[in-house]
C-alpha cells in the first residue's frame, strides 16, 4: 500500500503562540456515525499574533493514529493547498467503509507561507453507508395495554435480551442501534452512552436515525448479553393536543447489530432477530404526556448480564418488513446533538400546602424530570406531579397542562435508600408536588434533571441592567428546554410539536446562544420530509396532529431557516441539498397567487399570533412573507451560483413588492391595518420605496407612543420590532421597549417571577390572574426573539456575508444602559464585543479570531478623538481607518484584541 508521508519541517520562526483547535467532522466533535461518503472537515486557529491569517493547509487521514505519529496517511493526503479555508473541506481520499474509524490531522501555514503549525489528532467514525449492510431485523414484544390512567390505557415497557459467546481476541466492537419509539441499549450490565430519548423524533415513515456505540472495552471472552428497554415515545405514545396515540405504529420496535472485528481479521455480527427474548419489567408504563409508573418490586435484577436466566421470557416478535425492502424508511446516522441530562438543580424551598403534599420549588422553570431519593417499606407508592406555576393558595397549578397528566409514580421495593429517575418521559416544570412520602422529606429528596438537545454553548450576553440580564437568561433557558430533538413549542402540556412559525422567528437568536448547526440541519430535513405533494410546507414538522399545509409565517420556515443557517455558518451545501424542496414551495405559492398578493392557500392563517390589542390584517402579513421568501431565494441562488434562478426570484420579489404597495400602502406611508407589525414587516422586508420609509417609521413610533410607549406585536412581529426601530433612527425607542417593565413587556413577566419566556404577554397579570388555560404555556421561546437584537445591536456582533469570516462589530449604545458585553463563537473561533459608557466617553473592547477580519464601528462625533491601545486609532498596528458616517468612525482590523476609546 502506498502511503504519503507527513513532512513536518522546522518552522521558519517561533510559532508557539499559534494552535489548531476544534477539529470537527460534519460540524461535530468526533462524530460516531457519519454516513456521507465525503465528510466535511473543519478546524479553528488560535493565535496571539495580531492579524494572523492562514495561507495554506494540508490534511492527513489515516486508519490508525499510530500511522499519523509515524508521519503516514493511508486514507488521504490532501497535499499542500494554498487557501484560507478552514471549514467544510470535503474528504477526497480512498472510499470509506461502513463502521470505519478515521483519524486525522491538519497542518497550516500562515500568510507568509513559512510558519507552520500541526494539530493534535482528531477522529470520526463511519456509520452504515449502504442499506445492504444492515443485517438486523426489527423486533418487538407483545405488551398488552393493561394500565389505565385517566381513562387511557398504557402498555408496560418491553425488555429485550440476547446471549452470545466470544471465543477469541477482539480488535474492535461497535453497536449500531435504533428504534421505532425510544430505546436504551445495555451490554453486560452496563447502559450504553449517556444520551436520552434516543433515537429522537423524525417522521418514522420516511427517516429513522440510528446511533452507534464503541463497546470494545465491554465485551469479554465467554458469555455476553445484549439488552434493550423500549418506550413508546413519539412513535406510539400520546402526542399532541388531540389526545391520541399510535401516530406511526402500535408498539415500539428495536433494530440493532453488533459488529465484532476479531484480532485475526474475522468479522461477526450479532443482530436483532428471532433469537432474542422478551419480557416486561418494572416500568408499568412510560409516556411523554401521561408520565411514568415504576414498580421497583418488579425489577429484573441482572437482566442485562449473561448469567441471568431468561427461560420464562418469550421469543421476541420479528417484524415482517425488511430494512432493505423498497419503501422502507431511510436509516440515517444521528448527526444532531444528543439529548442529554445537561444540568441538575437542587430545590430552593419546600412548602406543605396540604397535609401530606410536599411542594418542591426548583427556582427555575425547566424541562426534564425529577430524581427521587427515598427510604420506605416495600409497596410504598410515591407520586410526583409537575407544574410551572402555583395557584394563589400555594397549590400546584396544572390547569394549563390540558390533557397531559405529567405525573410520575414510584413504588418502593423496600431495601434501603432507593433512587429513581424515569426513562421515557419528560415534563415542563418549576414545582414538584410529592405525595405518599413516608415522614418529612428534605431538600435532598428531589433533584431536577434538566434535559435537552446538548448543542454546544455559542454566546453570552450581559449588560448593566439586571432585568435585561434576566431576560437573556429566560431566553436561554427556554431555548435549552424546547430544543429537544426538534424545536418544540412547549414542554409541559399536551402539544410539544415542531411549530414552524416559532422556529423561523427565533432561529437567528438561537444561533447566537448555541451552536445549532447540526440541530437545524436535522430539523430542516424533517421539514422537507413533511412537505406535501403539492409543495406545501406544514405548520409543524414532523407533520403530525396538525396535518394542514403551512400558514403564512409558519410554512415560510422552510425557506427562512435554511437561509439563516447558511448565513450564520456559511454552508452552501445546505442550500443545494434543499433547493428543489424550496422551489416547490415557491411554485406552490406562485401558482395559487398570480397577482402577487398571498390571498389563497393560507390554511390556518394564524396571523400575528397572540398580539396585544392589535389586529394585523392577515393578507398584509402573508404577502410580506411571500415577498421575503422570494428575496431570500434570490440571495441563496446567488450563493450557489444559480444566476438565472436569482434573476427569476428578484423579478418575483419586485412583482410582489409592487402588488403590496398598490394594495396596502397609502401615499403618506401608512400600511393597511396600521399595526406595529404591519409597519415592521413592510420596513424589514424592503417593501416600501425609500421616500416612504421615514413616514412609515414615524407611523410605527406614533403607534408605540399611542400605546404609552409599549409594544403590541405577537409572535411574528416581535423579533423584528427593535431591529427596525434601530435601523430607522429610533434606537432610543427600541431601548425603551427593552427596558419597560409594565404590561405588556418582557420586563412585566420578569417582575412576576418569570424564569423562562411566556407564550403570551398576558399569561398572568395582576388584574386578571391566569389567562385562558386552553393555551397558556410559561415556557415558549417565540417572544424571546429579541435576543437577536441584543447580540447584533446592543452588543454589536454580526457578520458581513455568510459565516462570520468578515465580522461586523457595531454596537448601538442607548439610554438606560451603561455597559454591554457579549461573546459569540463563530465558525473561525471566539468573538467578543464590549462597551462601557461614562462621562469621559466610550470604551470598546473587541476580539477577533485568527483568520478572520472585521469592520469596527466606534460611536463618536469626531474620529480624531478615537484611540486604540492608548494611541491614535489611525496609527495603531493592524487598524485601518475607513470612513466616518452617521456618528461612527469605521475601521478595518484583522484578528486580535483591540481597545478603542472615544470621546
Amino acid at each position: 500500500m502506498t502511503q504519503s508521508v507527513l513532512e513536518v519541517s522546522s518552522p521558519a520562526r517561533d510559532n508557539t503562540m499559534t494552535t489548531i483547535n476544534s477539529l470537527r467532522c460534519e460540524f461535530a466533535d468526533s462524530p460516531a456515525c457519519v454516513d456521507t461518503f465525503a465528510p466535511r472537515l473543519s478546524w479553528e486557529i488560535a493565535s496571539e499574533q495580531r492579524g494572523w491569517a492562514q495561507g495554506a493547509y494540508r490534511i492527513w487521514v489515516a486508519s490508525h493514529p499510530r500511522l499519523l505519529k509515524e508521519g503516514k496517511a493511508d486514507r488521504w493526503d490532501s497535499g499542500r493547498v494554498e487557501s484560507r479555508r478552514t471549514a467544510r473541506i470535503a474528504y477526497a481520499g480512498k472510499t470509506l467503509r461502513s463502521g470505519e474509524r478515521c483519524f486525522w490531522k491538519v497542518q497550516v501555514w500562515d500568510q507568509s507561507g513559512e510558519s507552520e503549525t500541526v494539530s493534535e489528532t482528531g477522529v470520526w467514525s463511519m456509520g452504515i453507508l449502504y442499506s445492504s449492510d444492515w443485517k438486523a431485523s426489527w423486533i418487538s414484544a407483545s405488551t398488552p395495554r393493561d394500565v389505565v390512567v385517566d381513562g387511557r390505557t398504557l402498555p408496560p415497557c418491553a425488555y429485550l435480551r440476547r446471549k452470545f459467546t466470544v471465543d477469541q481476541p477482539i480488535k474492535s466492537a461497535t453497536i449500531f442501534a435504533t428504534a421505532r419509539g425510544l430505546y436504551e441499549m445495555h451490554l453486560n450490565g452496563a447502559r450504553l452512552g449517556d444520551s436520552r430519548l434516543s433515537p429522537g423524533w423524525t417522521d418514522y415513515d420516511k427517516r429513522i436515525q440510528y446511533q452507534s456505540y464503541d463497546v470494545t472495552a465491554l465485551l469479554r471472552q465467554g458469555g455476553n448479553a445484549l439488552g434493550a428497554v423500549l418506550g413508546d415515545g413519539w412513535y406510539s405514545g400520546y402526542l399532541g393536543f388531540d389526545v391520541q396515540r399510535d401516530h406511526y405504529g402500535d408498539r415500539p420496535q428495536l433494530l440493532a447489530q453488533l459488529v465484532i472485528e476479531y484480532a485475526d481479521g474475522a468479522r461477526e455480527l450479532i443482530v436483532t432477530d428471532g433469537n432474542w427474548r422478551a419480557a416486561t419489567g418494572p416500568i408499568d408504563y412510560s409516556d411523554f404526556l401521561m408520565g411514568e409508573q415504576y414498580d421497583a418490586r418488579k425489577e429484573l435484577i441482572g437482566w442485562d448480564r449473561p448469567e441471568f436466566s431468561d427461560a420464562s421470557w418469550r421469543s421476541a416478535r420479528v417484524q415482517s418488513d425488511s430494512v432493505t425492502a423498497p419503501g422502507h424508511p431511510a436509516l440515517v446516522g444521528d448527526s444532531g446533538p444528543p439529548i442529554r441530562v445537561t444540568q441538575e438543580l437542587r430545590p430552593i424551598a419546600i412548602t406543605q400546602p396540604a397535609p401530606g403534599a410536599y411542594l418542591f420549588d426548583l427556582g427555575q422553570n425547566m424541562v426534564g424530570w425529577a430524581r427521587l431519593a427515598v427510604t420506605a417499606p416495600a409497596g410504598t407508592r410515591i407520586q410526583m406531579r409537575f407544574a410551572e406555576m402555583l395557584n394563589p393558595d400555594g397549590t400546584l397549578y396544572t390547569t394549563n397542562l390540558r390533557a397531559a397528566k405529567s405525573t410520575d409514580v414510584y413504588i418502593c421495593r423496600g431495601d434501603g435508600v432507593e433512587t429513581y429517575e424515569p426513562r421515557f418521559t419528560f415534563h415542563g416544570f418549576r414545582y414538584v408536588e410529592v405525595t405518599g412520602y413516608p415522614g418529612e422529606p428534605s431538600l435532598d429528596t428531589i433533584t431536577g434533571c434538566f434535559v435537552g438537545s446538548d448543542a454546544p454553548d455559542a454566546g453570552t450576553f450581559e449588560c448593566s441592567d439586571p432585568m435585561v440580564n434576566q431576560l437573556q437568561s429566560n431566553i436561554v433557558w427556554g431555548q435549552r428546554g424546547n430544543f429537544l430533538s426538534i424545536p418544540t413549542d412547549c414542554p409541559q402540556r399536551d402539544e410539544r410539536l415542531g411549530w414552524m412559525g416559532d422556529a423561523q422567528i427565533f432561529v437567528r437568536t438561537a444561533t447566537y446562544n448555541r451552536d445549532v448547526q447540526t440541530f437545524f440541519n436535522k430539523w430542516i430535513q424533517d421539514v422537507e420530509d413533511a412537505q406535501a405533494a403539492d409543495g406545501g410546507y406544514p405548520d409543524v414538522a414532523p407533520r403530525r396532529v396538525d396535518d394542514r399545509n403551512g400558514a403564512p409565517a409558519w410554512g415560510d420556515a422552510g425557506v427562512i431557516v435554511p437561509w439563516t443557517i447558511y448565513h450564520t455558518y456559511g454552508d452552501t451545501d445546505l442550500i443545494s441539498k434543499h433547493w428543489a424542496s424550496m422551489t416547490r414551495w415557491m411554485d406552490y405559492l406562485t401558482i395559487a397567487n398570480p397577482s402577487g398578493l398571498w390571498e389563497n392557500e393560507r390554511h390556518n392563517d394564524f396571523g400575528d399570533w397572540l398580539s396585544i390589542d392589535a389586529d394585523t390584517p392577515k393578507d398584509v402579513l402573508a404577502t410580506a412573507y411571500y415577498a421575503y421568501d422570494a428575496a431570500l431565494m434570490a440571495r441563496m441562488a446567488r450563493a450557489i451560483g444559480r444566476r438565472e434562478d436569482a434573476a427569476t426570484y428578484d423579478a418575483l420579489f419586485t412583482h410582489i413588492k409592487n402588488a403590496f404597495h398598490s394594495a396596502y400602502v397609502t401615499p403618506d406611508g401608512k400600511v393597511k391595518g396600521e399595526t406595529q407589525t404591519c409597519y415592521v414587516l413592510a420596513l424589514r422586508f424592503g417593501l416600501l420605496p425609500e421616500n416612504l420609509r421615514p413616514l412609515a417609521a414615524k407611523h410605527l413610533t406614533d403607534d408605540i407612543a399611542a400605546k404609552n410607549g409599549h409594544l403590541s406585536t405577537g409572535f411574528v412581529g416581535v423579533g423584528y420590532l427593535c431591529p427596525v426601530l434601530t435601523e430607522t433612527g429610533y434606537n432610543d425607542i427600541a431601548y425603551q421597549l427593552l427596558l419597560n417593565d409594565t404590561f405588556p413587556s418582557w420586563g412585566y413577566s420578569i417582575r412576576q417571577g418569570a424564569t423562562t419566556i411566556w407564550e403570551r404577554w398576558d399569561g398572568w397579570t395582576k388584574e386578571k390572574g391566569f389567562q385562558d388555560p386552553g393555551m397558556n404555556s410559561f415556557n415558549h421561546y417565540s417572544l424571546g426573539s429579541v435576543g437577536q437584537w441584543l447580540y447584533q445591536t446592543v452588543a454589536g456582533i454580526d457578520t458581513e456575508g455568510a459565516g462570520f469570516e468578515r465580522i461586523v462589530i457595531a454596537p448601538r449604545p442607548g439610554p438606560g444602559l451603561t455597559y454591554a458585553r457579549a461573546t459569540y463563537h463563530g465558525t473561525h473561533g471566539p468573538i467578543a464585543s464590549a462597551w462601557d459608557a461614562s462621562a469621559n466617553g466610550l470604551t470598546m473592547d473587541v476580539s477577533i479570531p485568527a483568520n478572520a477580519t472585521a469592520t469596527v464601528f466606534v460611536p463618536t462625533s469626531d474620529p480624531r478623538t478615537v484611540t486604540e491601545g492608548g494611541r491614535p486609532a489611525a496609527d495603531a498596528p493592524g487598524v485601518r481607518f475607513l470612513r466616518h458616517e452617521n456618528g461612527r468612525a469605521v475601521y478595518a482590523v484583522g484578528s486580535g484584541t483591540y481597545t478603542f476609546a472615544a470621546r
